[in-house]
């Protein structure tokens, strides 16, 4: 399973490498939403983790042009925030997000998070 970390902070891009690489996933990073963007033309990804808050490009137009490629229209996306949940849901996108998690990250319940989505998204299930 192929995942795409967006953070513009390295710390939390390196510590979500290591988890999910450790938990057998294949992991690949970007800095801030236009440099994701940028990735989605040449890789296939089974699930995207991405921060809210970030220059360039936020995470909520990152997700935006994810949805809008035909490949990624229900993949799964868990949206980061350091704002709270609630103020997401308040922005009117939150229909666009699988699920939303708030930073700072409990690890175990992103892990629980990804294996839900991932074995109930039926590209996965056919690879």
């Amino acid at each position: 399973m192929q995942i795409l970390v967006v953070d513009d902070k390295q710390i939390i891009l390196d510590s979500l490498d290591e988890l999910l690489t450790t938990h057998g996933y294949l992991v690949d990073t970007a800095c801030n939403g236009l440099a994701a963007s940028e990735k989605l033309q040449n890789s296939g990804y089974d699930l995207f983790i991405v921060d809210h808050l970030m220059p360039v490009m936020n995470g909520i137009q990152l997700t935006k042009q994810i949805r809008q490629h035909d490949i990624y229209a229900h993949t799964p996306v868990i949206f980061m925030t350091t704002q709270g949940k609630s103020l997401v849901e308040s922005l009117g996108d939150s229909q666009l997000f699988s699920t939303i998690i708030d930073k700072p990250i409990d690890e175990e319940n992103l892990l629980k998070s990804i294996n839900a989505l991932l074995t109930s998204n039926t590209r996965c299930q056919s690879l």
